[in-house]
């Protein structure tokens, strides 16, 4: 891998799990940020699905040399659930994405997907304060995304998810903790001036939109978290329209230190 140095007996492990695993973009990228640092280190990539993933983080978590995990879809509320301790956010949320080790060898989880979001829209132009946003999908990472742009000033949040249980949650969990700013929603996106897909509909080439994409307006900006493709159908709709817009690959740019930094403790 152009500029990792050679693996030995020496070399710490970093690891991420997510099913599926092919389109994550952390392995090369993460691995170059830390060995900048001058750490003999790698990261990796492991398939894990969601049946097998508590066995996994449990037996994993013997390896003496296994410093941190990546929780990628749709394993952040299981990661969770192996954290001994954990940020106030990913106790909000009762999700990570990614873990290190505490002194005593147990796990220290974080969520930085919210603030990685939240930080590339910002990049992109996108100002959340006073937005009217859309969220579709209250898993591990539209959760995050939601606690991320209600702490950022959105003015009005509608939760979309195809498990209502799952929504409802997420919208009173907010409620209780960030006031009355959220609240059920659909996929219209009629009234938005922000929408966000955070679910990985657009991942295959027959998957619909997450968004009834002939209601967009070129007055919208759409996000979505999906790295591969690099462009979503969602994305490329929006774009034919006028719209700004953020794609996943632009969100993990902009968490990538957050989270090269929450594995070395800084």
């Amino acid at each position: 891998m152009d500029g990792c140095p050679a693996l030995s007996g020496e070399t710490r492990l970093f690891a991420i799990i997510g099913d599926p695993i092919a389109q994550v973009k952390s392995p090369a990228s993460m691995t170059r940020a830390l060995t900048a640092l001058g750490l003999d280190c790698v990261l990796v990539p492991i398939h894990v699905t969601s049946d097998d993933v508590d066995r996994f983080l449990s037996g994993v978590g013997l390896a003496k040399n296994l410093d941190g995990i990546i929780a990628t879809v749709p394993h952040k509320f299981a990661a969770y659930a192996h954290c001994t301790t954990a940020t106030e956010r990913a106790n909000v949320l009762q999700a990570v994405n990614i873990m290190r080790r505490n002194p005593d060898g147990g796990w220290h989880g974080e969520m930085t997907d919210g603030l990685g979001f939240v930080n590339g829209i910002r990049a992109a132009g996108c100002r959340p304060e006073g937005q009217r946003a859309l969220l579709i999908g209250a898993g591990g990472a539209g959760s995050a995304i939601a606690l991320a742009l209600m702490e950022a000033g959105v003015a009005d949040l509608a939760v979309h998810d195809a498990d209502a249980g799952r929504r409802d949650a997420l919208v009173a969990r907010l409620k209780g903790r960030r006031g009355a700013a959220a609240r059920v929603g659909s996929a219209d996106p009629t009234g938005c001036t922000l929408v966000v897909n955070a679910t990985p509909v657009g991942m295959r080439p027959d998957d619909p939109y997450p968004v009834q994409a002939d209601k967009l307006t070129a007055a919208m900006f759409v996000g979505d978290v999906i790295t591969v493709p690099a462009v979503t159908p969602l994305i490329e709709a929006a774009r034919r329209l006028g719209c700004a817009t953020q794609t996943g690959g632009g969100m993990y740019t902009a968490q990538l230190d957050l989270m090269r930094d929450f594995l070395i403790g800084k």
